[in-house]
Protein backbone atom coordinates (compact mmCIF):
# COMPACT_ATOMS: atom_id res chain seq x y z
CA UNK A 1 0.00 0.00 0.00
CA UNK A 2 1.18 3.51 -0.45
CA UNK A 3 1.08 6.09 2.46
CA UNK A 4 0.95 9.53 2.14
CA UNK A 5 1.45 11.99 4.89
CA UNK A 6 -0.89 15.27 5.46
CA UNK A 7 0.10 17.67 8.02
CA UNK A 8 -0.46 16.92 11.54
CA UNK A 9 -2.27 13.54 12.09
CA UNK A 10 -4.17 12.61 8.75
CA UNK A 11 -2.82 10.20 6.38
CA UNK A 12 -3.96 8.56 3.15
CA UNK A 13 -3.65 4.94 2.58
CA UNK A 14 -3.91 3.91 -0.62
CA UNK A 15 -4.24 0.26 -2.31
CA UNK A 16 -5.36 -1.61 -5.63
CA UNK A 17 -8.27 1.28 -6.13
CA UNK A 18 -9.11 2.46 -2.65
CA UNK A 19 -8.23 5.23 -1.00
CA UNK A 20 -8.99 6.05 2.71
CA UNK A 21 -8.35 8.66 4.83
CA UNK A 22 -7.45 8.46 8.48
CA UNK A 23 -8.00 11.88 10.84
CA UNK A 24 -8.37 14.61 8.37
CA UNK A 25 -9.02 17.83 10.52
CA UNK A 26 -9.20 21.58 11.63
CA UNK A 27 -5.35 21.04 11.89
CA UNK A 28 -4.47 19.78 8.20
CA UNK A 29 -5.45 22.52 5.19
CA UNK A 30 -5.90 19.96 2.55
CA UNK A 31 -8.42 17.75 4.36
CA UNK A 32 -11.25 18.69 1.81
CA UNK A 33 -9.17 17.94 -1.00
CA UNK A 34 -8.00 14.48 0.53
CA UNK A 35 -11.77 13.57 1.58
CA UNK A 36 -12.91 14.39 -1.93
CA UNK A 37 -10.61 11.20 -3.14
CA UNK A 38 -11.82 9.41 -0.43
CA UNK A 39 -13.53 6.37 -0.75
CA UNK A 40 -13.80 5.63 3.35
CA UNK A 41 -12.66 8.16 5.84
CA UNK A 42 -11.87 6.94 9.74
CA UNK A 43 -11.72 9.20 12.81
CA UNK A 44 -9.53 8.32 15.78
CA UNK A 45 -11.95 11.02 18.07
CA UNK A 46 -13.74 13.82 18.28
CA UNK A 47 -10.64 17.07 18.93
CA UNK A 48 -11.16 19.32 16.00
CA UNK A 49 -7.07 18.72 15.15
CA UNK A 50 -8.73 15.01 14.58
CA UNK A 51 -12.39 15.86 13.00
CA UNK A 52 -14.09 18.22 11.17
CA UNK A 53 -17.80 18.12 11.58
CA UNK A 54 -18.91 20.78 8.90
CA UNK A 55 -16.42 19.30 6.49
CA UNK A 56 -17.31 15.91 6.84
CA UNK A 57 -21.21 16.75 7.07
CA UNK A 58 -20.88 18.60 3.47
CA UNK A 59 -18.91 15.75 2.28
CA UNK A 60 -21.82 13.06 2.85
CA UNK A 61 -24.42 15.46 1.82
CA UNK A 62 -21.95 15.66 -1.28
CA UNK A 63 -21.43 12.58 -1.96
CA UNK A 64 -23.29 9.00 -1.49
CA UNK A 65 -20.87 6.89 -2.20
CA UNK A 66 -18.79 8.10 0.62
CA UNK A 67 -18.33 5.98 3.82
CA UNK A 68 -16.87 7.40 7.68
CA UNK A 69 -15.95 5.18 10.83
CA UNK A 70 -15.43 6.78 14.59
CA UNK A 71 -16.31 6.19 18.02
CA UNK A 72 -20.37 6.60 18.33
CA UNK A 73 -19.63 10.79 19.42
CA UNK A 74 -18.65 10.89 15.87
CA UNK A 75 -21.63 9.07 14.49
CA UNK A 76 -23.66 11.44 16.90
CA UNK A 77 -22.40 14.77 16.03
CA UNK A 78 -22.42 13.95 11.70
CA UNK A 79 -25.90 11.53 12.03
CA UNK A 80 -25.99 8.16 10.58
CA UNK A 81 -26.65 9.52 6.86
CA UNK A 82 -28.27 6.76 5.75
CA UNK A 83 -25.94 3.87 7.17
CA UNK A 84 -23.02 5.49 5.56
CA UNK A 85 -21.69 6.87 8.81
CA UNK A 86 -20.87 3.86 11.28
CA UNK A 87 -19.69 3.77 14.65
CA UNK A 88 -17.06 1.79 15.75
CA UNK A 89 -15.39 -0.14 18.97
CA UNK A 90 -12.24 -1.99 19.87
CA UNK A 91 -12.55 -5.62 18.49
CA UNK A 92 -14.67 -4.62 15.18
CA UNK A 93 -13.64 -5.68 12.06
CA UNK A 94 -13.70 -3.97 8.61
CA UNK A 95 -13.27 -4.38 5.23
CA UNK A 96 -13.13 -1.24 2.64
CA UNK A 97 -12.57 -2.28 -0.90
CA UNK A 98 -9.17 -4.15 -0.44
CA UNK A 99 -7.99 -3.09 2.78
CA UNK A 100 -8.66 -4.81 6.24
CA UNK A 101 -9.26 -2.66 9.20
CA UNK A 102 -9.16 -4.15 12.51
CA UNK A 103 -9.90 -1.30 15.80
CA UNK A 104 -8.07 -1.11 19.05
CA UNK A 105 -8.61 0.89 22.11
CA UNK A 106 -11.51 3.07 23.52
CA UNK A 107 -10.07 6.18 25.50
CA UNK A 108 -8.08 9.07 24.63
CA UNK A 109 -5.16 9.60 26.91
CA UNK A 110 -5.42 11.43 29.74
CA UNK A 111 -4.78 15.40 29.48
CA UNK A 112 -5.80 16.74 32.68
CA UNK A 113 -8.31 15.57 35.23
CA UNK A 114 -10.33 18.82 34.96
CA UNK A 115 -10.60 17.75 30.95
CA UNK A 116 -13.07 14.67 30.38
CA UNK A 117 -11.97 11.77 28.44
CA UNK A 118 -13.36 11.01 25.00
CA UNK A 119 -13.38 7.77 23.23
CA UNK A 120 -10.28 6.90 21.18
CA UNK A 121 -10.08 4.03 18.72
CA UNK A 122 -7.12 3.30 16.65
CA UNK A 123 -6.72 1.52 13.51
CA UNK A 124 -4.58 -1.11 12.21
CA UNK A 125 -4.56 -1.34 8.48
CA UNK A 126 -4.04 -4.69 6.61
CA UNK A 127 -2.39 -6.12 9.61
CA UNK A 128 0.76 -3.54 9.55
CA UNK A 129 -0.19 -0.11 9.73
CA UNK A 130 -1.05 1.07 13.14
CA UNK A 131 -2.81 4.60 13.99
CA UNK A 132 -3.24 5.15 17.57
CA UNK A 133 -4.69 8.66 17.48
CA UNK A 134 -4.62 10.38 20.54
CA UNK A 135 -3.37 7.20 22.60
CA UNK A 136 -0.59 4.81 24.00
CA UNK A 137 -2.24 1.67 23.67
CA UNK A 138 -1.11 -0.98 22.68
CA UNK A 139 -2.69 -3.65 20.14
CA UNK A 140 -2.54 -7.48 21.06
CA UNK A 141 -1.33 -7.77 17.23
CA UNK A 142 1.72 -7.23 15.89
CA UNK A 143 2.31 -4.15 13.96
CA UNK A 144 4.66 -3.51 11.39
CA UNK A 145 4.69 0.40 10.84
CA UNK A 146 3.34 2.39 14.03
CA UNK A 147 2.57 5.69 13.63
CA UNK A 148 3.74 7.43 16.60
CA UNK A 149 2.24 10.99 18.05
CA UNK A 150 5.22 13.12 19.10
CA UNK A 151 3.16 16.80 19.92
CA UNK A 152 0.77 17.36 22.20
CA UNK A 153 -0.70 18.27 25.48
CA UNK A 154 -1.44 14.61 26.47
CA UNK A 155 2.07 13.56 24.74
CA UNK A 156 5.17 12.60 26.86
CA UNK A 157 8.62 11.45 25.47
CA UNK A 158 8.96 8.77 28.49
CA UNK A 159 5.37 6.85 27.62
CA UNK A 160 6.48 6.84 23.95
CA UNK A 161 9.27 5.32 24.24
CA UNK A 162 7.16 2.86 26.32
CA UNK A 163 4.76 2.39 23.81
CA UNK A 164 6.75 1.70 21.14
CA UNK A 165 9.16 -0.59 23.25
CA UNK A 166 4.97 -2.09 24.22
CA UNK A 167 4.50 -2.42 20.48
CA UNK A 168 7.32 -3.53 18.83
CA UNK A 169 6.95 -2.34 15.61
CA UNK A 170 9.76 -2.79 12.80
CA UNK A 171 9.24 1.17 11.41
CA UNK A 172 8.46 4.74 13.09
CA UNK A 173 6.69 7.65 11.43
CA UNK A 174 6.01 10.51 12.84
CA UNK A 175 2.58 12.23 13.14
CA UNK A 176 0.84 14.33 15.23
CA UNK A 177 3.44 17.19 14.96
CA UNK A 178 2.43 20.22 14.69
CA UNK A 179 3.09 21.54 17.85
CA UNK A 180 6.70 21.22 17.61
CA UNK A 181 9.21 23.24 15.54
CA UNK A 182 11.86 21.50 13.71
CA UNK A 183 14.35 21.73 16.19
CA UNK A 184 11.57 20.16 18.78
CA UNK A 185 11.28 17.85 16.09
CA UNK A 186 14.66 16.36 15.05
CA UNK A 187 14.77 16.35 19.21
CA UNK A 188 12.13 14.75 20.20
CA UNK A 189 13.38 11.78 17.30
CA UNK A 190 16.80 11.90 18.47
CA UNK A 191 16.17 10.96 22.43
CA UNK A 192 12.88 7.92 20.61
CA UNK A 193 15.76 6.70 18.43
CA UNK A 194 18.11 5.95 20.60
CA UNK A 195 15.85 4.74 23.33
CA UNK A 196 14.21 2.66 20.97
CA UNK A 197 16.54 1.47 18.76
CA UNK A 198 14.51 2.35 15.63
CA UNK A 199 15.18 5.15 13.41
CA UNK A 200 11.64 7.39 13.16
CA UNK A 201 10.98 8.67 9.42
CA UNK A 202 9.82 12.70 9.88
CA UNK A 203 7.74 12.90 6.68
CA UNK A 204 6.66 16.36 5.76
CA UNK A 205 3.21 16.56 4.30
CA UNK A 206 2.85 15.67 0.84
CA UNK A 207 5.85 13.02 1.35
CA UNK A 208 4.67 9.07 -0.02
CA UNK A 209 5.93 5.72 1.09
CA UNK A 210 5.48 2.21 0.14
CA UNK A 211 4.50 0.03 3.18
Amino acid sequence: MQLTKHAHACVVLEKDGTTIVIDPGKFTPDAEAAVAAADAVLITHEHFDHFDDALLGAALDKRPDLHVYGPASVRGKLGEHGGRVRAVASGDALHIGEFAVTVHGERHAVIHSDIPIVDNTGYLIDGRVYHPGDAYHVPDVPVDTLLLPTSGPWTKVGEAVDFVRGVRPARLLQIHELMLSELGQNSVAAMLNGLTGLEMALLAPGDAREI
